[in-house]
């Protein structure tokens, strides 16, 4: 008896479909070692812009760019414009605050 309703239980849990496919989406997204660098930036920072960001990783401020872009459909970056220039901050949701977290303890 307890084992079905435990499986029961194991299955409901998995009925969120949509809440499975955005994590998934989530960990896609932040699975390139460049958009894992910017990340890892952008935890450490409180904001950075797309220039500072292009020269600390060594890519292309177009490149960055790109990626910031990605990050951003996926909400895990925020953005500000100041005229000419953008700027980059860390978003706030359950999977950012898990990386940050999980970024910040390997310091």
């Amino acid at each position: 008896m307890y084992m079905q309703m435990r499986k029961r239980s194991l299955k409901k849990e998995l009925q969120n479909e949509k809440e499975v496919q955005k994590c998934a989406e989530e960990f896609r997204v932040v699975g390139d070692p460049t958009r894992l660098k910017i990340c890892y930036l952008l935890c450490r920072h409180s904001e950075l812009s797309v220039g500072e960001i292009a020269s600390a990783v060594g890519v292309s401020v177009s490149a960055v760019s790109h990626t910031l872009t990605k990050l951003k459909q996926a909400g895990l970056v925020e953005d500000r414009r100041d005229f000419r220039h953008v700027y980059y901050r860390f978003g706030s949701s359950p999977f950012s605050d898990l990386l940050r977290k999980r970024m910040q303890s390997s310091l």
